[in-house]
């Protein structure tokens, strides 16, 4: 209510003779001291009507109260300019102290919704690079379609702003026509449930760099004051943009300038440093240094932790643009330089925790890395006789030429191998497509050398047989045969980047004293091998415990007892513990056709105690139990122990 107005009608109160106002405003300064709402000042004219007061003093009531109701407009305009002024100014005084841009728009959105009594209010950006204009921050909404929305230029509510830099205000959004709709657009718009939209430019100068939104899911006429009051919002939300663009180019020229000074203080430092790793790594190559040797030298130069990985235990994408760029390569806090040689990857050179490599550096790691190949290749010419070595006595476990444990031992020793711990023989297999018979046996090389490789650093064998390779790893605690296929094919695969296919023994043992136990265990690996293949899990790796019941057709052993303990050993256990009667009650239950009602017959027992059995089985075995191909398994888990329970006894 205008200043004009409110005075008029104190003017009209006045005037009223004295006997007609005299003690009638008196509840209605009560409502004003209370800050009562608009529909409580009827109150005292319908009490007044109910005791059947005069004409006269109705009649100064309902002028009074006339004159209270705008002195109540006034003061809750008062107060509502009130607001929004401390909102601009706590706004201000965000803008002034600007530390986390997207904490300073966020609370320029939450105040234009909390002062407009809107449902949402958001905030979009252009993004020139794109040419289109995305969501930057909303409050209110729950539409995960509507924020993450991007306009084309020019589309929706949001691009009339933009194209005439002027606000827009919409009752009805559907039913409106003066802007472009678009399917991506509407589709936000009807998920979030927006009706009315009011939407102001966020100019830097002359050019529109947003808009600034308040919207309801409700029809609504946005007041003048109202779109003056979110233009407001809009011009420091501008402000806190720009000033944050000039925060973060003043931060990066700065940066600039201080990085400028210390390449130019640390030039004659790093050129020391670079001629004092030359004559390192000169001194290594002379005097038959290690790859170890080479990390530790270049971690003193550069000031760093340098290590060698296998090219395994090494992050494969910046591995491999190191292989392919021939240089290093930065992988988040490290960098990776890729050691080659004749296309064979070797491993890698880690510079850890050094996110800020200098160029000069960053070639001391790359020729660190050559080296490194060189010492590796010097390293593999002296090594060919170990591994020949190595490849010899696996063949003679596996034809069992040689009877003797203690010689066996012996022979096995000199290659810091184990014969009396518990080892896995696993069959590899090359699946990739070979272009051609020399491409097939370059790759079948390959695969050697790595299976070499792999077996000298495991303390392990491996020798080249049936087109392939077999390898004697022993197994440590807590690890199974699966793990350790699965390990190695893909170990095998990446270095010699194809699909290495593994099947694997169950354990062995006692090899010194038993050599046929590596015969058999290659016969199973090769057949576990077969079976992934014609699976069609190339590239994968396997144990005969991994096929369920059919792995009693591909282990040597036929490790039966171990097939019913995987499959129903947890009932079977139970059915000790508690002297239950689940294994013939889950019998009973296939026998019968899974039929709940004909199991109870057979079992003559209630029907409800049957279901009480088979949910206590599901417990036990899993919910999936009851499936077809884990059925089957049950069944023949059930019967092989039923077959074997005599022998038992």
């Amino acid at each position: 209510m205008s200043r004009d107005h409110v005075q008029s009608a104190e003017r009209s109160a006045a005037e009223a003779p004295p006997a007609a106002l005299n003690g009638v405003e008196t509840p209605f300064l009560e409502l004003l001291a209370r800050g009562a709402s608009a529909d409580a000042y009827e109150q005292p004219v319908l009490l007044a009507r109910a005791e059947g007061r005069p004409a006269e003093t109705i009649g100064a009531l309902e002028r009074a109260k006339l004159l209270a109701l705008r002195v109540r407009a006034e003061l809750e305009g008062r107060r509502r300019r009130e607001a929004e002024l401390s909102a601009l100014f706590e706004t201000a005084h965000d803008l002034a102290g600007l530390r986390d841009l997207d904490a300073v728009l966020k609370a320029i959105v939450q105040r234009a919704r909390s002062l407009l009594g809107t449902d949402v209010a958001y905030l979009s950006l252009n993004d020139p690079e794109r040419g289109d204009t995305y969501m930057r921050v909303t409050e209110g909404s729950v539409a995960a379609r509507f924020q993450q929305l991007r306009l084309g230029m020019g589309e929706g509510l949001g691009g009339l702003v933009a194209q005439t830099a002027r606000p827009y205000v919409t009752d009805d959004y559907f039913k409106d026509g003066r802007f472009q709709h678009t399917r991506t657009i509407d589709a936000g718009v009807r998920d979030e449930g927006l009706v009315a939209i009011l939407g102001v430019p966020l100019m830097l100068g002359h050019h529109v760099i947003g808009v600034l939104f308040a919207a309801d899911r409700r029809a609504r006429v946005f007041e003048r004051e109202q779109i003056a009051l979110l233009g407001s919002f809009a011009a420091l939300a501008a402000a806190a943009i720009d000033t944050a663009n000039l925060l973060t180019e003043t931060r990066s020229a700065l940066a600039g300038l201080e990085r400028a000074n210390e390449i130019i203080r640390d030039r004659s430092a790093v050129i020391e440093r670079a001629s004092d790793v030359h004559d390192r790594l000169a001194e290594l190559v002379l005097r038959g240094g290690g790859v170890h040797d080479v990390a530790a030298a270049v971690s003193q130069v550069l000031d760093g932790t340098v290590e060698f990985t296998e090219a395994a235990d090494t992050a494969a994408a910046p591995l491999e643009a190191s292989r392919a760029e021939g240089h290093a390569v930065r992988h988040e806090d490290d960098w990776i330089a890729a050691v080659t040689a004749g296309g064979e990857l070797l491993g890698a050179l880690v510079l850890r925790g050094h996110p800020g490599l200098d160029p000069v550096d960053q070639l001391t790691l790359e020729r660190a890395a050559m080296v490194t190949s060189l010492l590796l290749l010097a390293r593999r010419s002296a090594a060919d006789a170990e591994q020949r070595v190595r490849g010899e006595l696996l063949d003679d476990l596996l034809d069992a030429r040689d009877r003797d444990p203690r010689l066996l031992r012996e022979r096995a020793s000199r290659l810091h191998a184990d014969l009396d711990s518990t080892h896995v023989v696993l069959a590899a297999r090359l699946d990739g497509p070979a272009a051609d018979a020399e491409q097939e046996a370059a790759a079948r090389r390959r695969l050697g050398a790595a299976a070499s490789h792999l077996a000298a650093t495991r303390h392990g064998l491996a020798a080249a047989r049936d087109g392939g390779t077999v390898l004697l790893l022993p197994l440590t605690s807590g690890d199974t045969a699966t793990d350790l296929a699965r390990r190695t094919a893909r170990h095998l695969g990446t270095a010699v980047h194809e699909p290495v296919t593994v099947g694997a023994s169950a354990p062995v043992r006692d090899l010194a004293a038993h050599p046929d136990h590596v015969a058999a265990g290659y016969a199973e690996g090769r057949r576990c091998l077969e079976a992934l293949r014609l699976l069609g899990r190339a590239g994968d790796g396997a144990a005969a415990e991994d096929f369920g019941f059919l792995g009693l057709l591909l282990a040597g052993d036929r490790d039966i007892a171990g097939f019913v303990d995987r499959t129903i050993g947890q009932v079977v256990a139970y059915d000790e513990r508690r002297g239950t009667d689940l294994v013939r009650t889950l019998d009973a239950y296939f026998t019968c056709g899974m039929s709940p009602a004909r199991t109870k017959d057979a079992l003559h027992v209630h029907v409800n105690t049957v279901a009480q059995r088979l949910e206590r089985v599901g417990r036990l075995l899993g919910d999936d139990w009851q499936d077809p191909a884990r059925a089957l398994e049950i069944q023949l888990a059930l019967r092989l122990h039923r077959l074997s329970a005599p022998a038992q006894h």
